[in-house]
């Protein structure tokens, strides 16, 4: 049987752990080749040998435009070319009171999630333009469609993701490249681990206590997300252009807020790379 993906080169930013692994392992299972890009090293070349001549590993930090740039064209030198472009890498970023909030903080995590994505937008856009097609998918959060799902500065960096989202589909939807958002509820991650308990590695006491919240009474994982990318990226999903797909059990339909952080909390999260 062929692959939903057969014959298509993606990138995918915070591509390492979580979700953006997840992904990335979905992505050549369905016939991808996909150019892990992460911060983290180690991870990445390990995954990269887990998933043999498909993929390869690129040092990416998004915050800094030419490491960007950078793996999108080992994507084309490697492979031939780009058709798709995933906008994952995340952290939690700044959080604590908006009165307590430093502006150092504040950009910090703005750096990483809504620059970030627009570099990946910018430099995608630059070869699928030459190609007159593409996929672009970005990821968001529920903190993207509910205030009180995360912290200030996330919360206003991912209303900001689908804003360009939908901005940037609309610019090059003539040039036969569609630009998506996907909205991610709780998910078990690392990332998420972290917030939830303070240890990375707290995997199932994390899924424990998001399927607790969970309208659907169990935890979501990051191939939930993986296979909204995927139908995202195919052409099962030719005629979606603008549009931002909430994976979370129906959490913000019910608009349900539980208190997922503790915004109180002088902790900050500026690990880039990790997945939102």
């Amino acid at each position: 049987m062929s692959g939903r993906l057969d014959g298509k080169v993606a990138v995918i930013t915070g591509a390492a752990s979580g979700i953006g692994a997840g992904t990335a392992r979905m992505f050549v299972k369905e016939g991808a080749k996909v150019i892990l890009a992460d911060m983290q090293t180690e991870a990445g070349m390990a995954l990269a040998d887990e998933l043999g001549d498909a993929a390869r590993f690129a040092q990416c930090n998004v915050m800094i435009e030419d490491e960007v740039a950078a793996a999108v064209d080992l994507a084309v030198s490697e492979f031939g070319s780009l058709d798709v472009m995933l906008n994952n890498a995340g952290i939690v970023g700044s959080v604590g009171r908006i009165s307590e909030t430093s502006i150092q903080a504040w950009d910090n995590t703005m750096a990483i999630l809504l620059r970030g994505v627009f570099l990946g937008v910018k430099h995608a856009a630059r070869v699928m333009l030459t190609q007159n097609s593409g996929v672009i998918i970005n990821t968001s959060s529920t903190a993207g469609i509910l205030g009180g799902l995360g912290p200030h500065a996330y919360t206003a960096a991912k209303h900001g993701v689908i804003g360009l989202t939908k901005s940037v589909a609309n610019e090059l939807a003539p040039n036969g490249i569609r630009v998506n958002a996907i909205s991610p509820g709780n998910t078990v991650t690392a990332m998420t681990a972290t917030v939830t308990s303070g240890d990375p590695g707290a995997i199932d006491e994390t899924s424990h206590k998001i399927a607790a919240g969970s309208p659907l009474g169990y935890a979501g994982v990051p191939d939930d997300i993986a296979a909204a990318a995927l139908y995202l990226a195919s052409d099962d999903a030719r005629y979606v252009s603008g549009h931002t797909l909430v994976v979370d059990a129906g959490q913000t339909t019910a608009g349900m807020v539980p208190n997922r952080f503790n915004i109180g909390s002088s902790r900050q999260f500026h690990e880039a790379g990790r997945t939102s």
